[in-house]
């Protein structure tokens, strides 16, 4: 079977074409519109998704009963996987806007692992999704508003496939930005309106970046020559 892709990044820049093409295989298509709920939180867990197309915010539940965002993920990433080894799901993961994944049992991905020599790529990616067990807002906590908004919509356009060049559509609210963020919706609201104001973002009500660059230093990205 042939799959569309885009430039690798997670686990699928990690394993390569060819394997990724193969662990797709081995799982089932599914669907899932923006807001569905993929995995949730205690749940038990059986498979594992590997997301072939759009994106993902992963959830973690705090104290008072709410959610806090962990991490945002896209095509090339798996969700799901840390359930095989705790028997329950660490967390929920929902869509953020249209997106694909294929399921995949739990002996069928470790079947695929030993048959295609994954074992060590499998072991770097956990390496890394581990380290970024932190809440995403605490790991800006040192930013200024600015800045961390800014970030916040640089992750979600990177996660598009390929280093945002054109005008691209954020499809999160200026509500759901500051719940993400740890920020009061007013301070996000003033920062939307500061980068609109710089022509970084388009105006209107939605939240549309019409200058990439220009959002990557707000964001404190370093971009190549």
């Amino acid at each position: 079977m042939s799959h569309q892709t885009v430039t690798p990044r997670g686990f699928a820049a990690l394993l390569g074409p060819r394997r990724w093409a193969a662990l797709l295989d081995a799982g089932h298509l599914r669907s899932y519109h923006p807001g569905a709920t993929l995995l949730r939180q205690g749940d038990d867990g059986g498979f594992v998704l590997a997301v072939s197309n759009g994106r993902i915010a992963v959830f973690g539940g705090d104290a008072d009963g709410g959610e806090i965002l962990l991490a945002l993920r896209g095509s090339g990433d798996l969700v799901g996987e840390l359930a095989l080894a705790s028997g329950s799901r660490t967390a929920t993961v929902r869509a953020v806007d249209r997106c694909t994944a294929h399921a995949i049992p739990a002996p069928a991905f470790r079947s695929f692992l030993n048959t295609h020599n994954a074992h060590a790529a499998y072991a770097d990616y956990l390496a890394v999704k581990l380290s970024e067990t932190v809440p995403y807002s605490v790991r800006q906590v040192h930013r200024d508003p600015l800045t961390r908004v800014a970030r916040l919509l640089w992750d979600l356009l990177s996660l598009e496939g390929n280093t945002p060049s054109s005008s691209h559509r954020v499809p999160l609210s200026q509500e759901a930005l500051a719940k993400a963020l740890g920020l009061a919706r007013s301070t996000v609201a003033e920062q939307i309106a500061e980068l609109r104001r710089t022509d970084v973002l388009g105006p209107g009500p939605r939240i549309v970046v019409s200058d990439p660059a220009a959002l990557a230093r707000h964001a404190d990205i370093a971009m190549g020559p």
